[in-house]
């Protein structure tokens, strides 16, 4: 049994993966992180979830809600992944840092707590996309140079960063397939209730070869997250992605 602390509970994506935790046997939840502000501190983190009652009430106190856990799933804030890294090295509880548009202290922090726990970096949990990352990353080495790269993302309306963060994984899997600093541009469109889609083109002379994945469910999200969770807890320390966690 991996006794599970998710960060970031009461957000749309701690909703989800509370709703999709029967589906995972070997995690059984511990604990339920809010920030310490918020209005559902002391909630039953089921009841907000729409499940019934867990017996979990939710908590801002990361490092009590550490203790003697098998795993850390956060999804939420930015500015707070930097401390929750080091709150995860410091207990040692490998992490899946789902959260999107890390800045580099946090970036710094995270890598630095891998060399003694296990963390999986990801901005997009979904399996497919996961898959995507390395179509690309495998298009950019084998398509010649005067194929031109363009990385699209559409999303809700409500969606803060553009490019978003697997928009930008993306451009970066195509970078490291080209073997250059930068290798994509970006075009990102914003509005109504879209959930995610990607498009990366690849646009040579005569041709073009377009690689994409779309949303209709968010439980792609949260399952994708359990899956790759349960399988992070029995990796050694370092710094994973979603693809390692496909490989079988």
């Amino acid at each position: 049994m991996i006794r599970l602390v998710l960060i970031g509970a009461t957000g749309r994506m701690g909703g989800a993966l509370l709703r999709l935790l029967p589906e995972f046997p070997s995690l059984r939840l511990q604990a339920a992180l809010a920030g310490p502000r918020s209005a559902r501190l002391g909630r039953d983190c089921g009841e907000l979830a729409g499940v019934g009652a867990l017996g979990v009430p939710v908590t801002a106190d990361l490092d009590s809600a550490l203790k003697d856990a098998g795993l850390a799933l956060s999804f939420s804030a930015a500015q707070t992944a930097g401390t929750e890294a080091s709150a995860c090295a410091a207990a040692g509880v490998p992490l899946l840092m789902g959260t999107s548009g890390l800045v580099p202290p946090a970036q710094g922090a995270l890598q630095e707590a891998a060399r003694s726990i296990p963390v999986l970096i990801a901005a997009n949990t979904s399996l497919g996309v996961a898959l995507l990352e390395e179509l690309v990353r495998r298009a950019a080495a084998v398509l010649p140079e005067d194929f031109d790269i363009q990385v699209q993302d559409i999303h809700h309306r409500d969606k803060l960063d553009s490019p978003s963060g697997t928009a930008l994984a993306l451009g970066a899997a195509a970078a490291e397939g080209r073997k250059i600093g930068a290798a994509p541009g970006y075009a990102a469109l914003r509005g109504g209730d879209v959930i995610g889609e990607h498009e990366v083109r690849f646009l040579g002379p005569g041709e073009q070869l377009r690689l994409g994945h779309a949303v209709t469910d968010r439980a792609v999200f949260a399952r994708g997250a359990l899956r790759a969770g349960c399988w992070l807890t029995a990796q050694k320390p370092g710094v994973y992605r979603m693809a390692d966690a496909l490989e079988k």
